[in-house]
C-alpha cells in the first residue's frame, strides 16, 4: 500500500478554543464540546491541547481509560495526583506519561497560589498574548497535552516522569516519549509512536523523521518548514508520506517544537 504525499498546515487561529475564567485551551482535534467528524485524529494522535491554566486552579479529579497521555510543560508548574497513588509536580523539561489502562482518576492543578489583586502580569508571555487582563496570567502554567491510542487495552494503569533537560541542551531533536525503547525517553504502550522534541537555537536546522505520518507542533518561537514556509507558535503541520523535510528555527528567536512520528 502506498501513501500519498501531503503537507497540511493548520494555523493557530484555526484551532477549536475553550475559554473559561481559569483556562485558555486550544485544541488541534475534536475535543469536549468541539466536534468535527473530519478532524478527530491524525494517525494514532487523538489529542493535542495547548493549555494555559491560571494560578490556584486546574482540572479537578476526572477519569480516563485506555489512552497514553503525555504532558509537556512550557512555562510554570503543574501538579499531578491520581487514584493509583502517583503524584508529581511537572516543570519545563520534565516529561510525563500516564497510561490510563483499564481506568484511572487524576487531577492536574496549578499549585501556585492565586495572586492577590491585579497582580503584576508575571505569567508566561503566551498567556498575556492570548488576551487575559493585567494580573490574570500571573503564575499561570502553560503546557501541551497529547493523547495516543495504546497497543493493548485494559492493562493496569501506570505512570512515569523523567527529566530530559540535559538531553535537550545538546541540541537537535530528542526522543521525549517512545514506544520503541529509546534511551532517555519516557515509555509509552504504543510501538507505532515516538514523540520528538527540540529547543532549537536561532537558525538551527533539524530533519523531521521520515514516517508514514508526522505531526509537527510549534510550541514557541517560529520555524521554516520545507514545503510549508514560515510557522509561528501554535501552528501545526500534518505530514503524510512527506519524507524527511528540514525545519529551520527563526534566526532571531529560535523555537521549541514537538514532533510525533506515527504509524497508521
Amino acid at each position: 500500500m502506498t501513501t500519498s504525499r501531503a503537507i497540511d498546515v493548520r494555523r493557530a487561529g484555526e484551532r477549536f478554543t475553550t475559554r473559561l475564567d481559569w483556562l485558555d485551551s486550544r485544541h488541534s482535534f475534536s475535543f469536549s464540546r468541539h466536534y468535527d467528524p473530519a478532524n478527530t485524529h491524525f494517525g494514532l494522535l487523538l489529542v493535542n491541547n495547548d493549555d494555559i491554566v491560571r494560578a490556584g486552579t486546574g482540572f479537578s479529579t476526572h477519569p480516563h481509560q485506555d489512552m497514553e497521555i503525555v504532558t509537556w510543560v512550557l512555562d510554570g508548574e503543574l501538579e499531578h495526583k491520581d487514584s493509583v497513588g502517583h503524584r508529581g509536580v511537572l516543570y519545563p523539561g520534565l516529561a510525563q506519561r500516564m497510561s490510563a489502562g483499564r481506568g484511572i482518576w487524576h487531577s492536574e492543578m496549578n499549585p501556585r497560589p492565586a495572586p492577590d489583586g491585579a497582580g503584576r502580569g508575571g505569567g508566561p508571555a503566551s498567556a498575556r498574548s492570548r488576551g487575559w487582563g493585567p494580573g490574570g496570567d500571573e503564575g499561570a502554567v502553560h503546557f501541551v497535552q497529547m493523547w495516543v491510542l495504546p497497543d493493548t487495552e485494559r492493562l493496569d494503569p501506570s505512570y512515569e516522569q523523567l527529566d530530559i533537560n540535559a538531553e535537550l541542551g545538546k541540541g537537535g531533536l530528542v526522543p521525549i516519549a517512545s514506544g520503541r525503547g529509546h534511551d532517555a525517553a519516557i515509555s509509552i504502550r504504543q510501538e507505532g509512536a515516538v514523540l520528538w522534541g527540540g529547543r532549537l537555537q536561532p537558525g538551527e536546522t533539524v530533519t523531521v523523521p521520515d514516517a508514514r505520518f508526522a505531526h509537527l507542533f510549534v510550541a514557541r518561537g517560529a520555524v521554516s518548514l520545507d514545503g510549508a514556509g514560515r510557522l509561528d507558535a501554535g501552528d501545526a503541520v500534518r505530514m503524510t508520506g512527506a519524507g524527511d523535510p528540514s525545519i529551520t528555527a527563526d534566526p532571531a528567536e529560535g523555537a521549541e517544537v514537538l514532533i510525533w512520528e506515527l504509524a497508521a
